[in-house]
């Protein structure tokens, strides 16, 4: 049985952001200053709870680097924590999980919140430094690695139907890498931003369909979030779930959402699924002024941490405010950007001037830009000339640029993959797959 010798604070570190539970219970978010690493900012938040009750305090932290056990003092040094205390096995204290916190480079947080490097640091050994135990001298293994074979999926009509082996053709294995691709599971939440300042160029459509690939291929736990102040219409696309929930009535929740005890299947009331294509959508209210539904940059990162506990992958439906709080902080959190255009010379205009502003903002903006996928959709039947155009004059100034085909079933109404012809699948699929090489 597990015994806690200390009182104990909890934080929950996704990404750039962390909730951190007090003492008594609250739920509040945590954000690092300037350029700091997070996991300090929560080091220090826990000192100052150490400080408040005279005591050291033990920090369980979980997240995108798995749980771990810290003794904070008041001062706001470290400390493994006993063994007995975190562990119901027989580790030694230097066997604790201190891993993710060994590249601050040797920091602690002083009292005043400054930060004080020690001249002759410790180290401290985390479990996963261990290596693992060698085979006996002599003997080789049983055991292979498993690994999941690049396999073409799509049949070879009626040679494939009578079980006469046919070599897979070179856009069958192109597509099995694809799916390869767009089906991995990474450590912690990964962001995609899908930006034009223009609209009605396919933001909520290119959202849409990303979703659908990453959810279909990956096995769920997807969101497309509505980041929209005026008008957002990704709801109206998309199926309605059982409740009438938008991101107004997931905000006033979030605390209770982030609390530790919260099960996983709290977010639903909150999202809609969708149940072909297997992603969940954040609505917001397109039945409300921008005025009434303003969200700040500290109400976006309560936000995010609530989509990163309960989600492997959030896509953001940007709105067209580029000066709005919300579409600010989804730059600064997204580790992709995707910028659709049409075939026209005004919507490849104004994706080329947000791509000019950003490379201006600031370093990391810079960098998104610089390895942004450029998505062209052929609006009209006969708009390929056009597409190709201005796909021809994105090429060069980001990692990739894409052409989708015109399809009906992308013009108006519901948003569903299967809905679309094949070349078009295979189109966002490509899309898709590019993106995935960002993250």
């Amino acid at each position: 049985m597990t015994t806690a010798t200390h009182p104990r604070t909890y934080a929950t570190v996704t990404g750039l952001n962390a909730t951190f539970v007090t003492l008594d219970g609250r739920a509040e978010p945590v954000t690092a200053t300037g350029d700091e690493d997070i996991r300090l900012a929560v080091i220090r938040r826990a000192a100052d709870e150490a400080r408040r009750t005279g005591a050291p305090v033990e920090l369980v932290t979980a997240g995108d680097r798995g749980e771990h056990h810290l003794l904070v003092h008041p001062a706001g040094d470290l400390s493994p924590v006993p063994s007995t205390a975190a562990h119901d096995d027989d580790e030694s204290d230097e066997d604790l999980d201190l891993g993710p916190y060994l590249d601050l480079h040797d920091t602690d947080v002083a009292n005043d919140g400054e930060e004080v490097r020690e001249q002759n640091p410790q180290p401290v050994h985390s479990p996963l430094s261990h290596a693992p135990a060698a085979e006996p001298p002599g003997r080789p293994s049983f055991l292979t690695p498993t690994t999941t074979p690049t396999r073409p999926t799509r049949g070879r009509g009626l040679l494939g139907a009578l079980g006469i082996r046919v070599r897979p053709s070179a856009a069958e294995m192109r597509r099995s890498q694809q799916r390869a691709s767009v089906s991995r599971q990474w450590a912690g939440c990964r962001t995609i931003a899908v930006a034009n300042g223009k609209g009605g160029v396919g933001k909520t459509m290119t959202t849409a369909m990303l979703a659908a690939v990453y959810a279909r291929e990956g096995g769920g736990s997807v969101l497309a979030w509505d980041n929209n102040d005026t008008r957002g219409t990704l709801g109206w696309r998309t199926e309605q779930g059982l409740y009438d929930t938008t991101i107004g009535d997931l905000l006033p929740a979030a605390p209770r959402l982030l609390a530790p005890t919260t099960g996983v299947s709290e977010i639903s009331r909150f999202v809609h699924h969708q149940v072909t294509d297997r992603y969940d959508v954040l609505r917001s209210n397109p039945e409300l002024l921008a005025t009434d539904q303003r969200i700040t940059a500290t109400e976006f990162d309560v936000l995010m941490q609530v989509a990163a506990r309960f989600f492997r992958m959030v896509i953001f439906d940007s709105g067209n405010d580029e000066s709005a709080e919300r579409w600010l902080r989804m730059i600064d959190n997204a580790y992709q950007l995707v910028i659709p255009t049409l075939a026209t010379a005004e919507s490849a205009e104004s994706a080329a001037l947000l791509l000019d502003a950003l490379r201006g903002r600031d370093q990391r903006s810079r960098a998104l830009a610089d390895r942004a996928v450029v998505i062209v959709s052929q609006s009209e039947p006969a708009g390929a000339a056009a597409a190709r155009r201005i796909a021809d004059g994105f090429d060069g100034h980001v990692r990739a640029v894409h052409i989708v085909p015109f399809d009906p079933a992308m013009k108006a109404g519901p948003l569903r993959f299967d809905a679309l012809h094949a070349r078009t699948r295979d189109a966002w699929l490509s899309v898709a797959a590019s993106a995935a090489e960002g993250l």
